[in-house]
């Protein structure tokens, strides 16, 4: 079996028949897969966030009310979470070593689900709070809410427009989220303290909680529901696998396609595996790096792996026919 790597050098070397292709990251232009650096927008957005916990703490206290203390607890787990994306962004870009040998990429798959699930407690937490006010109406006084969810709107808002530019990477997304649903919960407490402030229903606090507790659980459930596909290692969404079979299919020389397997590497990396029977005909290097540099500019694919088949005998293992 002749093996060609086409990622940064060509070997060859037999011991069967087949072929094999590497379409590496970096190669040929892939720089547009990496994960964008953040790490500016991570240290803004967690240093301002620090110092709104802080003064929204201190602020919920002097002017007893509760409602300004738990969302300052409930922004500190925001910071966790800011953190946590943090982290995963740069345990991707470490190199491969011992038994990671895709290195660290899939932490960006294991934060943004960790992200997701914070979503959902804070959520939680968000909603048995709403619950105790409809209970045991308070008299929250207005103003001293607007004030300063005033001032969550801008720090929230400032830091999720940080994270804009990165919601093709599932990591980034779920950060931003969160800066999304802070600004949403900062927004509601000011139109509910300019409400309380002058018509005093202390009834709107709540009404106006519950109407953005379901604005943020709508975000979370769809990162939610993409982080665990990507968990799974189920194929991207965009990638369409009858077209990139088809694509694959009608290559020169190529009958048959089989064993296909789609799989993200990491909220911005995919990677695909396939054999391609070609009867009659040995591919060339040039020929499997051609194949990996179009499965890249049409699909995405920056890790394509490529055995080649005569189709004169058996693979050699169970592969079925269509898998």
């Amino acid at each position: 079996m002749a093996h060609a790597h086409a990622p940064h050098h060509n070997h060859g070397h037999s011991s069967g028949h087949g072929s094999h292709a590497h379409h590496g990251h970096g190669h040929h232009g892939h720089g547009h897969h990496a994960p964008k650096d953040f790490g500016r927008a991570f240290a803004i957005g967690i240093s301002l966030n620090l110092a709104f916990v802080a003064i929204e703490a201190v602020a919920g206290l002097a002017y007893g009310s509760m409602a300004l203390v738990a969302d300052a607890g409930h922004n500190l787990s925001d910071v966790l979470a800011l953190a946590l994306a943090w982290i995963a962004s740069i345990a991707a870009k470490r190199p491969p070593q011992g038994r990671f040998t895709y290195g660290y990429k899939s932490s960006t798959i294991l934060a943004a689900l960790a992200n997701a699930l914070l979503l959902a407690v804070a959520i939680g937490a968000l909603l048995f709070e709403t619950v105790q006010r409809i209970m045991t109406p308070g008299e929250p006084q207005g103003l001293a809410m607007a004030v300063v969810a005033g001032i969550g709107i801008a720090i929230n808002a400032l830091t999720a427009m940080l994270f804009l530019k990165g919601q093709d990477d599932l990591n980034i997304r779920g950060a931003y989220l969160h800066m999304v649903a802070d600004a949403l919960v900062s927004l509601g407490v000011v139109i509910a303290g300019l409400a309380i402030l002058a018509t005093g229903f202390a009834w709107i606090d709540p009404v106006v909680s519950l109407v953005i507790l379901g604005v943020i659980a709508w975000g979370t459930w769809g990162l939610a529901r993409d982080s665990v596909a990507m968990g799974l290692l189920a194929a991207p969404e965009r990638i369409d696998l009858a077209e990139v079979k088809q694509h694959l299919a009608g290559l020169d020389g190529v009958t048959a396609v089989h064993d296909l397997h789609v799989w993200p590497m990491s909220t911005t990396e995919v990677a695909l595996t396939a054999h391609l029977v070609m009867p009659g005909r040995r591919a060339s290097s040039g020929f499997l790096r051609e194949v990996a540099d179009s499965l890249e500019a049409r699909f995405g694919v920056g890790h394509a792996t490529l055995q080649v088949e005569s189709g004169e005998e058996p693979c050699g293992h169970p592969c079925g026919a269509d898998r």
